[in-house]
């Protein structure tokens, strides 16, 4: 009998954890947002709003470090009258979150207003995505990251594929519905693999012709319909530089907007060392070589600035702490070193 009351007393103190529990009535108060319209109108005139303008983020400078302002209702309200436009413009920002306190948080886009009165006004500056994502706080990265791809969604799916209707969006932004044909549209994720390969004492980085001069990174590529994450890696490694997986595993995930929404999916893998010589698909990479411990510990210290060598070359630098590859090549040191 007392090992029955025992059980029940867990399961009831379970439930209990779990109602009290911050993360949990934060994700019920997130879902209750996006399926009750007049519930996140609402929150719209209590919420914090990250801006963009044509799907770049709004940054302040302090010093050398760089903030993004979480901008009151009341503030989005006086730059709209500034602009002579109309409070509606906050039903069109997307929700992207909310405190712990729950504060919830939106972004809005105003791509056509005039940038410069908006950056004059909140003494700030509108900062393409790639480089916010690399200069901002890593607490800021993901929100920003994840908005920009909202935002982008939402101007690209403003047409039903079927009946080419117009889609009309709830208020929270989760999705969009052509009322012609019934048809529900969800945001959604493509999936990429990003796979650092080793041979067992060295690994190997590449670069794309799109890359910063010098960087070099671990090789990636999306999945194929009907392929699941091995498969996927298998293949990559295989078409980039010719080489035959023996054994992988996941280290990670990472939600990456380049050049839309994907889900970076990290794996290290193996190759003998006996068959490494790389044989490079020169169509998709500019470079893939080997490297070893040491060069991998210099060029985890060395900033994209001081890569330049007085006769014009570059020595390798790799991404940086933000980006998941960087954690794959750490990870790689790591095991070297241990």
């Amino acid at each position: 009998m007392a090992a029955i009351y025992q059980a029940a007393y867990r399961r009831v103190s379970s439930l209990i954890c779990r109602l009290h529990s911050t993360y949990v009535r934060k994700m019920r108060y997130l879902n209750e947002l996006k399926e009750d319209d007049s519930l996140c109108r609402q929150a719209q005139t209590s919420g914090t709003f990250y801006l963009f303008h044509n799907l770049s983020p709004f940054l302040q400078k302090v010093g050398e470090k760089y903030f993004v302002p979480q901008l009151s209702a009341a503030e989005i309200k006086r730059i709209l009258k500034k602009f002579k436009e109309t409070e509606q413009w906050i039903e069109m920002s997307v929700l992207i979150g909310c405190s712990d306190e729950h504060v919830p948080r939106f972004a809005l886009d105003l791509g056509a207003l005039e940038k410069s009165v908006i950056e004059s006004e909140l003494k700030g500056s509108f900062t393409n995505l790639q480089k916010a994502l690399f200069v901002v706080d890593g607490k800021d990265s993901p929100l920003l990251a994840s908005a920009q791809s909202l935002l982008q969604w939402h101007n690209s799916h403003q047409y039903c594929s079927k009946t080419g209707q117009p889609t009309q969006r709830n208020v929270s932004g989760s999705k969009r519905v052509c009322h012609a044909s019934g048809i529900t549209y969800y945001p959604q994720m493509s999936p990429v693999i990003i796979t650092l390969v080793s041979d067992g004492s060295r690994c190997l980085l590449a670069r794309q012709p799109s890359f910063p001069q010098g960087m070099y990174s671990a090789l990636s590529g999306f999945c194929d319909m009907g392929e699941n994450v091995e498969e996927a890696v298998h293949r990559e490694v295989a078409e980039e530089v010719g080489l035959e997986v023996e054994s992988l595993w996941y280290s990670s995930s990472q939600h990456w907007p380049f050049p839309s929404s994907c889900l970076m999916i990290a794996c290290h893998a193996i190759v003998r060392a006996q068959q490494a010589e790389i044989s490079m698909n020169k169509l998709e990479l500019e470079e893939a070589r080997w490297f070893g411990l040491e060069e991998i510990v210099e060029g985890l210290k060395r900033e994209p600035r001081s890569s330049k060598q007085d006769d014009g070359s570059f020595l390798p630098w790799f991404p940086p702490k933000q980006a998941i590859a960087h954690q794959l090549i750490c990870e790689w040191v790591k095991q070297q070193t241990s």
